[in-house]
């Protein structure tokens, strides 16, 4: 079995943060200082939302507000998805799927430990290259399996069984006895 790349691993334990009345203008600041495309808002050292480089363009620069004079409160992200240290990666690459987000802040027991993001992750591991390339693979293999009309190898997603006999039902890939069983 191979080993998990845990989110500890990989995340920044330093992350960019401030507090939630702070200015927006002081937040861009401290980002480009930082040199990092998102804050974390925090309120006791819990993280209470996120500011990122595209809530400041649609949120004050198109609505043309006065970022000097907007709480960063007012137009952060909130509450912040996150994600716990000892998660996998995949865990996290998964979540920032399913939000369609690209950070991630880390929490531990309510506090604010790091921060991951997709950078974060893709530089963490080749392997995680090669998962995204298999992924590809399969994806593809699908693709090619419904236009022929022929089987695809690999295990049963209801049963487990390894098979080079596999159908697609719904999305999923079933040895011949699962299929006929949802039949």
């Amino acid at each position: 079995m191979r080993d998990l790349i845990r989110i500890r691993d990989v995340m920044n334990t330093n992350p960019v943060i401030i507090g939630k009345k702070a200015s927006v203008l002081d937040a861009a600041k401290e980002m480009m200082s930082e040199k990092v495309g998102s804050i974390i808002i925090t309120d006791d050292g819990q993280p209470i939302g996120i500011l990122t480089e595209s809530d400041i363009l649609r949120k004050i620069v198109a609505e043309e507000r006065d970022a000097n004079k907007t709480c960063v409160d007012e137009i952060m992200s909130t509450p912040p998805i996150t994600i716990e240290p000892e998660k996998s990666v995949e865990d996290a690459i998964r979540m920032m799927g399913k939000y369609r987000i690209r950070r991630l802040p880390v929490v531990e027991n309510g506090r604010l430990v790091g921060m991951v993001t997709e950078r974060d992750i893709l530089q963490a591991s080749p392997a995680i290259m090669d998962i995204f390339e298999e992924w590809a693979k399969i994806t593809e293999e699908r693709i090619s399996y419904r236009k022929s009309g022929k089987y695809i190898r690999g295990k049963c997603e209801e049963c487990g069984m390894l098979t080079d006999r596999l159908i697609e039902v719904n999305g999923r890939l079933l040895c011949e006895s699962c299929a006929e069983a949802l039949k």
